[in-house]
């Protein structure tokens, strides 16, 4: 938004010798001393945390608000407001009267070049630390990244997101995706892509509604992305360039407010799909996906056309099957699909926590019967019988025709009553390992013995109340090991505390032929 408060609130030299010393993205909070989400006041160069730390950023901003009774203020005390911050991280610009991000600047500039010398500060610390590490690796191993478990360290090469502005929803998201192996290799190694070219080149992009750019790569953004999250070199990234993407082609999540993780997670599985089948910069992407052979022919499931290796990986097809309850006439269709919403049955909703004791413990195979047991169609839903020429009352059965190698499971937390969307904050249990899926097939006798198995990858999970609120985290393993990512900070976590989360999206991935393991 155009913000009418620069030119009061931004009153720092653009090279202000107040500014702390070291890397801006690790600056620490003059109030707490947590280097979490710092962000700088442009009226007196203070820095302080974001509001999902401690808040100090937004409290430095009211207590300045404060009217002084007793003293008459100066002209310059009125003018000076404190309205305006910079993200130490992004360098997106926040003014807290407009209570919204600002995509405008000063008559002078000041805010692009403040902006311009916290990213040269950056880059003289990150090249300072790159030549510390590169002295480090000359004299120890490679494994000499650091990365915090419950107050211990070990050796790792871990990577967060930095938080945007209520973006945990796509870092949840991308963290998950991050971790499916076959899925993430193949956007690796795809060849990078140039977007821009002469004055442009190697210009940082930010992410504002104002620029007029139409020339970007949803494919090319998420490839940079998951290169960046495992190669180590720093502690967190920031996805500004990928999120600048998603504001221009789903404008469903421009701003800064609260989205639900699911709802983005299949924006952004249908876009990459569509971009992969029409190719870019000249290069067939389903001609590479061709070429891969650990995606053969008889895997794929089309959606919308050509496969991709988002159909490969993640498709697979229902056969709904409705039966007439007057003259008995059978329909059956067959429906392709990239995730399974499953509805948390009512007689579970009331129950909240694992350990409460009235009643059983809601389970994933719960989830699963209820979406493929026989269903009575209601009034409102009665079946067009071609038969009896007009509607009848009817039964519906999901049969899962084909499974997916990747099983996306999605918990459906979030439901309307008259005027509210209400959150299902049961607790879900679900395995880690050998989730079987051979009951809910159409034709299981067709299946080989290991091909229904299924092994937990990753789980997004929603903490808070509201699908507008609340805060986004996922668990995932690596390397046979489990991480908790939470934007920016990313720690080492165990099975028994994976099991207890409340999931909202599970990740499950086709066991590849073993040996035998416990079964749901």
């Amino acid at each position: 938004m155009e913000c009418p408060h620069l030119s009061s609130s931004v009153c720092i030299a653009p090279d202000s010798a107040k500014f702390p010393n070291g890397s801006p993205s690790s600056w620490c909070c003059s109030v707490c001393r947590s280097n979490k989400s710092p962000w700088v006041c442009l009226t007196c160069s203070s820095v302080h945390c974001g509001r999902y730390v401690n808040g100090h950023a937004k409290k430095h901003y009211e207590d300045a608000q404060i009217p002084l009774t007793n003293h008459k203020k100066s002209e310059k005390q009125e003018k000076a407001q404190h309205t305006v911050c910079m993200d130490c991280s992004s360098y997106s610009t926040y003014c807290y009267r407009c209570d919204d991000f600002v995509v405008n600047d000063t008559k002078l500039g000041l805010v692009q070049k403040v902006r311009e010398h916290l990213q040269n500060l950056e880059n003289s610390a990150f090249a300072a630390d790159r030549h510390r590490k590169r002295k480090l690796l000359e004299n120890s191993s490679l494994n000499s990244k650091l990365l915090k478990v419950n107050g211990s360290t070990t050796a790792i090469c871990a990577t967060g997101l930095r938080n945007l502005g209520n973006t945990c929803f796509m870092n949840a998201i991308l963290q998950s995706l991050s971790n499916i192996e076959q899925f993430c290799c193949y956007f690796k190694e795809l060849p990078a892509v140039e977007l821009r070219n002469g004055k442009t080149a190697g210009r940082r992009t930010y992410h504002t509604r104002s620029q007029g750019d139409n020339n970007v790569s949803l494919v090319e953004e998420f490839r940079k992305t998951l290169c960046a999250l495992w190669q180590g070199s720093q502690t967190a990234f920031s996805p500004e360039s990928l999120f600048y993407v998603v504001w221009k082609i789903m404008p469903n999540f421009r701003g800064y407010q609260q989205q639900d993780a699911h709802e983005f997670m299949r924006y952004l599985l249908d876009h990459l799909h569509l971009e992969l089948q029409g190719g870019f910069n000249g290069i067939s992407r389903s001609a590479i996906l061709q070429e891969n052979s650990a995606l053969s022919a008889s895997n794929k499931c089309c959606i919308n056309g050509a496969s991709t290796v988002v159909t490969a990986i993640f498709g697979g097809i229902l056969q709904n099957e409705v039966n007439c309850l007057i003259c008995g006439t059978e329909s059956r269709k067959f429906d392709p699909f990239l995730d399974l919403s499953l509805d948390i049955p009512s007689q579970f909703r009331s129950k909240r926590s694992k350990n409460q004791e009235n009643g059983p413990v809601c389970s994933l195979r719960d989830c699963l019967r209820s979406f493929t047991d026989l269903e009575e169609l209601d009034e409102t839903e009665l079946y067009m019988c071609h038969k009896c020429k007009k509607k009848q009352k009817s039964t519906k059965k999901f049969w899962i025709q084909k499974l997916p190698k990747v099983l996306c499971l999605h918990l459906k937390r979030f439901h309307w009553t008259a005027y509210l969307r209400n959150k299902v904050d049961t607790y879900v249990e679900f395995p880690l390992r050998g989730l079987d899926m051979k009951c809910y097939l159409l034709e299981p006798e067709n299946s080989g013995p290991e091909s229904c198995l299924y092994d937990l990858a990753a789980v997004v999970v929603h903490h808070g109340s509201g699908v507008g609120s609340g805060h986004y985290t996922a668990y995932a393993t690596h390397e046979g090991r489990w991480f908790h990512f939470n934007d920016s900070t990313v720690t080492l976590t165990d099975e028994d505390t994976v099991v207890k989360a409340k999931a909202y999206i599970l990740f499950y991935v086709e066991r590849q032929a073993k040996a035998g393991s416990d079964k749901l």
